[in-house]
């Protein structure tokens, strides 16, 4: 335990004494912001003009903030991870490799699983400080709005689920290669795979339609901004992060056959 702590201090210092992670932060809370914003402006504008007309009052005491303001800030939120997540897990192993460091990483008495490990939970605490960030928006509905608390937090369970499958996904894109720029592409490539992966289930037929739905991480994360918690969801996560990690070690692993 003692070497998967040791190597999470190194990767999250890593992170922050380069400019990537100021650089992937800001223009994650400013596109938040800016999401945030035009969502509660609709909402608001929707509910003036439903306070207009006659009998209004009722209608709009039916918007939802829930369903106006932060389901679609959530959805927005996991297409700009989809591009942001593999710049963060890009130089991993990539840059290991370039600088030479990797032999004496896997040629020291640390094990793979724990190097695996320590970098993946290295890279989940940076993504789980990103999302923390967002914390401000949901809070400032709680002290001038009604939305619903359980809904919320749901929704925000689905969307560091989502950021946690996507961080596994492209460590695993690191560890192919040398080169950074491929890790990010790949990595690109792979999670938006995982995120349109669902888009053609309604003409794929009854057999190949639903299998493409539960591969579709946009499936079970929907479920989960609606405020469903379904254990169908959460399995497929916890097997997506664990394939993902396993083929990561087995891909480090696979340099000391070599």
């Amino acid at each position: 335990m003692r070497n998967v702590l040791t190597i999470i201090g190194k990767e999250l210092r890593s992170y922050f004494v380069s400019p990537v992670a100021y650089v992937v932060l800001t223009g994650f809370l400013l596109l938040g912001g800016w999401f945030f914003f035009n969502l509660l402006s609709r909402f608001s504008l929707m509910l003036t003009l439903y306070t207009q007309f006659q009998g209004g009052g009722e209608a709009a005491n039916r918007l939802n903030l829930n369903d106006y303001v932060i389901a679609p800030l959530m959805h927005n939120l996991s297409i700009v991870l989809v591009i942001l997540i593999p710049m963060i897990t890009m130089r991993a192993y990539a840059e290991e490799k370039k600088s030479g460091t990797y032999e004496l990483l896997l040629t020291s008495p640390v094990r793979t699983g724990e190097l695996v490990l320590g970098k993946f939970l290295a890279s989940f605490l940076f993504i789980c400080i990103m999302i923390g960030l967002t914390g401000i928006y949901p809070a400032i509905l709680l002290v001038f709005g009604n939305p619903e608390l359980g809904v919320m937090a749901a929704g925000y369970l689905g969307l560091l689920l989502v950021a946690t499958a996507f961080v596994a996904v492209g460590l695993l894109t690191s560890s192919f290669t040398e080169n950074q720029i491929i890790a990010a592409v790949s990595g690109l490539v792979a999670t938006l795979l995982l995120y349109i992966i669902g888009w053609p289930a309604e003409t794929a037929g009854n057999i190949l339609g639903p299998l493409l739905r539960y591969l579709s991480i946009t499936e079970h994360f929907a479920d989960m901004v609606k405020g469903l918690i379904d254990t169908r969801g959460l399995v497929y996560f916890a097997s997506l992060i664990t394939l993902a990690l396993f083929l990561t070690q087995r891909s480090v692993e696979s340099l000391r056959w070599r």
